[in-house]
């Protein structure tokens, strides 16, 4: 086969393929140059999650009209000059194939002036070829404007992801961003309408509220350590405040984001055996090191770094979260330093004498009989015996007076409610013992395939709302499954940018306060899972998690009356006999088994 060489704009657009993913790596590119130009305030606005338009403001140097016409070229960067540069990058950019990578797939403007210049200029190119170059009136920075990407990809915009799900991943750029530069301000729009607008912060620990929000900041202890290879210092969330969803996990290393399992690693085994299994702490970790020790050129989109000295870093890093821990205790909170801070009422040995608890007593006369007259009642505390008091009817004692009572008997009992756990009745064969979380799980997951298969609804149950801080990630992903919980019966209403309000839940889900805010955190946790899967399939996976959800946190039964009630319906679905994941419901203990015993 004869070889050629590719024409530029296939070029470019393969190229293109490594840097932009999706909306967000446009976002990301767009973002690190605007801190790089030394911007104060930088401005993001998006329409339909970048589809339709991605625009980015900044305050920055801005660029001459040579340079805004170079920068769409490959490799034009004005971070590296020789190779020893690139032991020494500082910067979020360096490679210059940014700007020439959205360009290949996007049609993008950009106007720009620098402050020594009296005009700004424009210049606009499509599918990596430039269309024109204006003298304009514009603002000192850069103002990008990149519309209908992947316009000349068709098959890379028909697999992006709904808006909600790929706004989500803007969404986190942007947190990424905003968490290293706390000192320039920020905003984000989406639709026209304000998603954060941050300003310039007095500290880190101010950004993170403004970011992620004041519940977030009160969970979190600061960590610091100070080696000749290595410089730490940032937050970590308290052991107690550990979720089961995965998010508000960051590391950076020299005000660069980045991903590390294994130091993600580190800061797990520091919490070993103080968090529970499943569940991931917060952290926002700053690493400093020489940049000659590190090598951020490893991957494409810069996430990924090498490390020199891995394991010290390693080492330092779980000593310094490990301390963290064992100082931001449950005694962590008061303040023993503080003059103002009143102090803690002391009970003295003597203190039950003045403050004497007493026991009330109940008297009962055993041989009161309300349906007898007469002065026979007498009070046990010597009162005078009461005055008879006829009524101004009367009613004779004949056979329809007494049937009144006689068809309200209750009957026996036919169940044995053990600790609210666990059931036993009577079966043909011996005695039948049912598990009650399971049995919960057996009815719920046939309810939820039904509603998912959208044959029936389920009825809610009412209860006083509750607010429940879930970032806004976390409701930008209950708003993009909202049709599919309301079908389940969750009443679920976003409340503010990064708060829901819980009105009602599915019946047979527990409604304490407690349980509902652990119930959140396990549906984001539900929800944040890829359900490729075939149709029929992915109904079936997440009937049984919601089902599991549903059943951990059910009310806990109190009656016999309730405990038949659970039987009769748990008999009455498809598989009564096991769980959806094939867990035994039921256990027999033969008559036999029971002769046997005795």
């Amino acid at each position: 086969m004869e070889l050629k060489i590719l024409p530029r704009n296939i070029a470019d657009m393969i190229a293109a393929g490594e840097v932009v993913q999706r909306p967000a790596s446009v976002v990301k590119e767009l973002l690190e140059n605007a801190v790089d130009a030394g911007a104060t305030q930088v401005a993001v606005a998006v329409t339909d999650a970048g589809r339709t338009l991605i625009q980015v403001v900044d305050d920055g140097t801005g660029m001459s009209p040579d340079d805004a016409v170079l920068c769409f070229e490959r490799h034009a960067t004005s971070k590296i000059a020789t190779a020893e540069d690139l032991h020494e990058i500082t910067t979020f950019g360096f490679r210059g194939e940014a700007l020439a990578s959205i360009a290949a797939v996007a049609d993008v403007v950009l106007r720009t002036r620098r402050e020594e210049d009296e005009v700004g200029v424009e210049v606009e190119f499509s599918g990596s070829e430039h269309l024109s170059t204006r003298m304009v009136a514009a603002p000192k920075g850069s103002n990008f404007a990149v519309r209908n990407l992947f316009y000349n990809i068709p098959a890379r915009r028909k697999f992006l992801k709904s808006d909600t799900v790929e706004f989500r991943h803007i969404l986190e750029e942007f947190q990424r961003v905003a968490l290293t530069r706390p000192e320039i301000g920020f905003s984000l729009s989406h639709n026209g309408r304000d998603i954060h607008v941050l300003k310039p912060a007095k500290s880190l620990k101010f950004r993170i509220m403004d970011l992620l929000g004041p519940g977030v900041v009160g969970e979190l202890t600061d960590i610091q350590a100070d080696t000749t290879l290595v410089r730490i210092h940032g937050f970590v969330g308290r052991p107690e405040s550990a979720k089961k969803t995965l998010g508000n996990q960051f590391l950076f290393v020299n005000g660069r984001y980045f991903r590390s399992p294994y130091l993600h690693k580190a800061v797990m085994k520091a919490y070993e055996a103080l968090v529970p299994e499943g569940t991931t702490p917060s952290y926002f970790i700053y690493l400093e090191v020489d940049p000659a020790t590190i090598d951020v050129n490893i991957h494409p989109t810069k996430t990924e770094i090498k490390f020199e000295e891995d394991s010290v870093v390693f080492q330092t890093l779980y000593a310094c979260v490990r301390e963290a821990t064992a100082r931001g205790g449950a005694g962590g909170d008061i303040e023993f330093d503080n003059p103002e801070a009143r102090e803690l009422p002391v009970m003295g040995p003597r203190f039950g004498e003045y403050r004497p608890v007493s026991v009330p007593t109940a008297g009962v006369d055993l041989s009161y009989n309300p349906f007898e007259t007469g002065d026979k009642y007498l009070d046990d505390r010597d009162f005078a015996p009461r005055e008879t008091v006829r009524p101004s009817y009367t009613v004779d004692k004949h056979e329809d007076y007494g049937k009144l009572f006689e068809d309200r008997t209750m009957p026996t009992a036919q169940v044995l409610l053990v600790q609210g756990k666990y059931i036993l009745t009577q079966s043909a064969s011996g005695v039948m013992a049912v598990s009650v979380r399971r049995a919960r799980e057996r009815i719920l997951y046939d309810r939820f395939l039904k509603v998912l298969g959208r044959e029936a609804h389920v009825s809610q149950n009412a209860l006083f709302p509750v607010q429940v801080e879930v970032g806004v990630d976390g409701r930008l992903l209950l708003e993009e499954h909202s049709d599919l919980l309301h079908r389940l019966g969750f009443d679920i209403d976003p409340f503010g940018n990064d708060s829901v309000v819980v009105n009602g839940v599915p019946e047979g889900y527990g409604t304490e306060e407690g349980k509902v805010r652990t119930m959140v955190g396990d549906l984001l946790l539900i929800l944040s899972d890829d359900h490729g899967a075939l149709p029929e399939m992915m109904e079936q996976a997440l009937a049984q998690k919601f089902a599991v959800l549903g059943a951990s946190g059910g009310e806990k039964l109190t009656s016999p009356v309730e405990a038949q009630r659970l039987v009769d319906a748990f008999l009455a679905t498809d598989n009564p006999e096991f769980t959806p994941s094939g867990r035994r419901i039921i256990s027999i203990l033969s008559l036999d088994e029971l002769e046997k015993r005795f």
